[in-house]
């Protein structure tokens, strides 16, 4: 099982140089990322507590809506990088162009039913109504920019799969300082209010899919055409991935329905749970920098039919993502009341965003891991075993825990957060052991 972990040291470095060379720029394009959501908090921190739980909860149905346009970049990178690869350059052109148009009318569709359905499933849900009154307005706003956020989203995977990592990094710094200037101009300096902090997020991503889209019509050829063959393949190893984002945003749903539902404090333990989440990114970002650069990486090396050195550099990835994690873990853990004081000013938020945090950490290292060798099942295409390790940790460990302990027995929120602890280990264990299988190298 663990065949091909004893490495020379000039193979380690090679591969770590390799790895290193994808990774820093993904990790500071996940930074950005951090950057625009955690503005959107402290700005609505600002506004007060009702403000704060509202844009929580708006981005966790907008994600929902957004989980196809992920699927579909998993299965971007993995069809694309190993096309690159290979030097097919005909199929590639076909591919790409393909793509992009299935992305932008995709993005179409989900946008007008996400401006006319979101009202209807946020007034659904179980959540104090002063919430639902901010709420709804700010997830038809992002729903509006919702195709642009695909292409944008496709469009970056494409740039990483064809060695132009560095050209979406440019890109989504654009996106980043235009998101978070107009953030502040318009909640406080016009009419808008807080309508501002979803419209200055739409507006950045129109610019960033704009960007993109020029960069990425160099690979198309004078004739056009369609490839329904490559379109398929996109979606079917993408689809398991899709699946198990939807699982693991309506599980983040359920969530705060759960917290919703605590007969204490529950508008200020959404609040929390809100900030402490985006602060906690602060933590998730490299690790999913290093998912997405060990698909780009495996997807390569499977395509120029390296698969020893594919299984390498997956590992080594992984415990790159781990070392590096351990060391923001830490220094997030001795901050954590001074950041969550940063985005709060009433004193049950800061004090429930502390624990939450501190709580969290511990099961850091294991998620760095996990998600990072799940970064390179997915460059294979081994997508069906991450998703069903992904389904089983949520839907069988954290939400019957959550709701059995935070809510039937009346433990509170401290014991949804170690739910979502307990899920962690479980399915970084699962993600392991199928990684060290090695069965997905013969995909």
């Amino acid at each position: 099982m663990f065949r091909g972990l004893n490495f020379f040291p000039h193979e380690y470095r090679n591969l770590l140089k390799v790895s290193w060379s994808v990774s820093w720029p993904m990790i500071l394009i996940m930074f950005f990322e951090f950057i625009i959501s955690i503005t959107d908090v402290f700005i609505a921190g600002r506004l007060g507590k009702e403000y704060q739980a509202a844009v929580g909860f708006s981005m966790q149905v907008y994600f929902i809506f957004i989980v196809v346009a992920n699927s579909i970049t998993v299965g971007t990178v993995s069809v694309i990088s190993k096309l690159y690869s290979s030097g097919k350059k005909g199929e590639l052109s076909g591919a790409i162009y393909s793509l992009i148009l299935s992305v932008i009318i995709t993005g179409l569709f989900f946008g007008f039913m996400g401006v006319a359905f979101t009202g209807n499933i946020i007034s659904f849900l179980n959540i104090p109504e002063s919430v639902v009154l901010y709420a709804v307005p700010l997830a038809r706003i992002y729903a509006i920019g919702l195709a642009f956020h695909y292409l944008l989203i496709n469009s970056n995977g494409i740039l990483r799969a064809t060695g132009g990592v560095k050209k979406s990094l440019v890109t989504m710094f654009v996106v980043c300082i235009l998101n978070v200037s107009l953030n502040f101009l318009m909640v406080f300096h016009t009419g808008l209010g807080f309508y501002g902090i979803a419209l200055s997020t739409a507006v950045s991503v129109i610019a960033g899919a704009f960007i993109n889209f020029m960069r990425i019509s160099c690979f198309w050829s004078e004739r056009r055409v369609f490839s329904w063959e490559k379109v398929l393949k996109i979606v079917r190893i993408g689809w398991p991935s899709g699946l198990q984002q939807i699982s693991w945003q309506t599980a983040g749903t359920v969530l705060f329905m759960i917290l919703s539902a605590i007969p204490y404090n529950n508008v200020e333990i959404i609040a929390a749970f809100t900030n402490g989440g985006r602060i906690e990114s602060l933590i998730f970002l490299p690790a999913f920098a290093l998912n997405m650069a060990n698909a780009v990486i495996i997807g390569n090396f499977m395509g120029e039919g390296r698969r020893e050195d594919a299984f390498r550099a997956g590992i080594v990835t992984a415990l790159l993502a781990v070392a590096i994690i351990g060391v923001i873990s830490i220094f997030v853990y001795v901050n954590a009341a001074h950041l969550a004081g940063m985005l709060s000013g009433n004193r049950i938020v800061i004090e429930e965003s502390i624990r939450y945090i501190r709580i969290s950490i511990i099961s850091e290292p294991f998620m760095a891991m996990a998600v990072v060798l799940g970064g390179a099942l997915n460059g294979a295409g081994d997508t069906r075993g991450v998703m069903k390790i992904i389904i089983l940790g949520v839907w069988l460990v954290r939400i019957p825990m959550a709701f059995t302990l935070g809510y039937a027995a009346g433990f509170g929120a401290p014991s949804v957060w170690w739910s979502m602890n307990t899920s962690i280990f479980v399915y970084s264990f699962f993600i392991l052991r199928r990684y060290l299988r090695r069965r997905w190298l013969e995909l």
